[in-house]
């Protein structure tokens, strides 16, 4: 019998099926509110997936909209499959927001605000960092002055800036980041990747993850549909044609052998984290079993 205590649920397929209850809105809540460094209260789930444009994409793709109770929009995405137009991707959500969730003929000072929030699976840009935040602002051309809001408009809008009216964008770039830290944001970083919650954790939202996406409170069928779902996101054949495709273009053969190769151990050992049996493991690697124990 597979022990299942102490693994939990990819934070994907939580969205998909248990995050979007009331009662499991304490895990989105402390999430949000460890990346925004404010206090954020879910009031209600929004339609949602309505920028995914076919079954691949659903697989490989997960969001999840959120209003919280000043009526912002929470876009938050999680990306498995690699895309080299990611960044156009996140600019179609957001403006579709924009569009959706005002009437025709209403004034523009009703626009909601949105962040739009990815947790990205694979390396998105050319950057060394793990979590990017991105705003609009207007500065001078001549001497770099940054444009303001007229104190009527702070008051008008109930902002302080011209980028509180914008979309903001978050990308959090998990993959590689497997270092526990004291830090809270980092905490979720590596939940995110590791699927591991240290007993230690103390950002928020964690402590409701640890209670609430516990593989061992799941059915056997609800664990073979989650299985099901770690086939689907075929983490492993994207990420090899993708390392291969970096070989080709680097013109090293030899990269597309040594990329591929270490691609099969990282993904052997996050599937094996994320409690999917050996046999799965196994067809989707192509290590053996005494290959796959020693990870």
């Amino acid at each position: 019998m597979e022990d299942l205590s102490n693994k939990y649920i990819r934070f994907d397929w939580a969205m998909k099926r248990l995050l979007r209850d009331k009662a499991n809105f304490g895990v989105l809540e402390g999430f949000l509110t460890t990346l925004l460094n404010e206090e954020i209260k879910i009031n209600k789930l929004l339609e949602s997936e309505s920028n995914q444009e076919d079954e691949f994409d659903k697989q490989n793709r997960v969001d999840l909209l959120a209003e919280n109770d000043k009526g912002e929009l929470f876009l938050i995405e999680v990306q498995n499959n690699s895309e080299y137009a990611y960044f156009q991707r996140m600019l179609f959500g957001t403006s579709k927001l924009v569009t959706e969730y005002i009437n025709r003929g209403t004034g523009y000072g009703l626009i909601r605000k949105i962040y739009s929030i990815n947790i990205v699976y694979f390396n998105l840009g050319n950057g060394t960092d793990v979590v990017y935040h991105g705003k609009t602002e207007f500065r001078g051309i001549h001497n770099g002055e940054l444009l303001n809001l007229s104190p009527f408009q702070k008051q008008k809008f109930n902002v302080d800036a011209v980028s509180d009216l914008y979309p903001e964008y978050y990308i959090l770039k998990v993959n590689d980041f497997n270092k526990w830290s004291k830090v809270p944001l980092e905490q979720w970083i590596y939940f995110l990747n590791t699927g591991n919650i240290p007993a230690d954790a103390t950002a928020p939202g964690l402590g409701e993850a640890r209670e609430k996406l516990q593989l061992v409170r799941m059915s056997k069928a609800e664990l073979n549909a989650y299985y099901h779902h770690l086939d689907n996101v075929v983490i492993l054949r994207d990420n090899i044609v993708t390392a291969r495709g970096e070989g080709r273009l680097e013109g090293r053969a030899e990269g597309i052998n040594i990329g591929t190769e270490q691609t099969k151990t990282d993904i052997a050992k996050q599937m094996k984290r994320d409690g999917v049996p050996v046999p799965t493991i196994i067809k989707y690697t192509g290590l053996t079993e005494e290959e796959i124990g020693k990870l």
